[in-house]
């Protein structure tokens, strides 16, 4: 790609639009709104590659560097959206689940994975972007740290913090059984058991 930048970028897309994209919409919590970034991201790629020579091409990390332009397309978003008076009747954007579903929907297929889409939406900013990028995009803590333009120490604590939070809310919403319950019971397919009759 060095050498030839539209001949080789389409396998660049290729190859990175997976991470890219599972970035994105675990990011942005919305089909729409993960389309749209990663879209944007690969458009700034591009206009950033053109102005590169071939030595600083070659010396890219390719994957680190497209989720540091996803992350930021993701932040000033954020920050745009913050500025904005908000609509009458309107309706967070990540609160909002997308009902039709996409070519994607295959990797959201599980309730687990539509539960943990809907607890990583609800993650603070600052914690949601080092988990995505550790444990959904697989990134190791000194890229996650590279993406964040933060210490590695900075980025493995804010993981950290994003999983015990996602645990708590995972326990949150999940009811305990009530102990003797016959209606749970039987929504669990077991039989009540019969009281003994006292003689």
């Amino acid at each position: 790609m060095a050498a030839d930048l539209d001949g080789g970028f389409g396998a660049f897309v290729r190859t990175h639009a997976d991470a890219v994209y599972s970035a994105a919409l675990r990011l942005s919590a919305s089909r729409a709104d993960a389309d749209d970034l990663a879209q944007e991201t690969f458009v700034r790629a591009y206009r950033s590659l053109r102005r590169f020579d071939a030595a600083r091409v070659r010396a890219l990390e390719p994957r680190a560097w497209l989720l540091t332009i996803t992350v930021n397309l993701w932040r000033n978003g954020l920050r745009d959206a913050a500025r904005r008076p908000p609509r009458a009747g309107g309706t967070p954007a990540q609160a909002v689940a997308d009902a039709a579903p996409g070519p994607e929907e295959a990797a959201e297929s599980s309730e687990q994975a539509r539960a943990l889409a809907a607890l990583l939406g609800e993650l603070p900013v600052h914690l949601r972007g080092p988990v995505v990028l550790r444990h959904v995009v697989g990134l190791s803590y000194a890229e996650t740290a590279a993406v964040l333009r933060c210490p590695e120490g900075t980025a493995k604590a804010n993981v950290a913090r994003g999983l015990a939070r996602l645990r708590q809310m995972a326990a949150a919403e999940t009811p305990a059984p009530r102990a003797g319950s016959a209606r749970a019971a039987a929504r669990r397919g077991v039989k009540p058991r019969a009281r003994k009759e006292s003689r």
